[in-house]
């Protein structure tokens, strides 16, 4: 995964896009996969969907806790862990490439706001 990566070579990447990370595996969320994550040292934005079953909302927002970099997550709406829909496939690419561009940019800029 690109985040242990990350986690273990900082500087390799300036920033990290994790769309639907697996924070643990469907109905297992006793197996956390988040052992990396206080090493990362990298901004890391996280786009998953409402109703991913490899980690709700509530146990992403607590997992980026524990990432000393700046993160955020992005959710979508109506989305699953697959992310892409009928609904949402037009518009949902373009939605994630301008909220990276601005995520970079605020690391560029860290007067900025979170």
């Amino acid at each position: 995964m690109t985040s242990i990566l990350a986690a273990g070579e900082p500087g390799l990447v300036d920033a990290l896009l994790l769309l639907s990370y697996p924070l643990h595996p469907p109905r297992q969320p006793q197996q956390l996969r988040t052992q990396h994550f206080p090493k990362l040292q990298t901004a890391a934005l996280f786009v998953s969907g409402v109703r991913d079953g490899f980690g709700t909302v509530a146990e992403i927002e607590a997992a980026l806790r524990l990432i000393p970099a700046r993160a955020r997550l992005l959710t979508v709406e109506g989305a699953g862990h697959e992310l892409l829909s009928k609904r949402n496939g037009d518009a949902l690419p373009g939605l994630i490439v301008e909220a990276f561009g601005d995520f970079i940019a605020k690391a560029d800029n860290p007067g900025r706001r979170r």
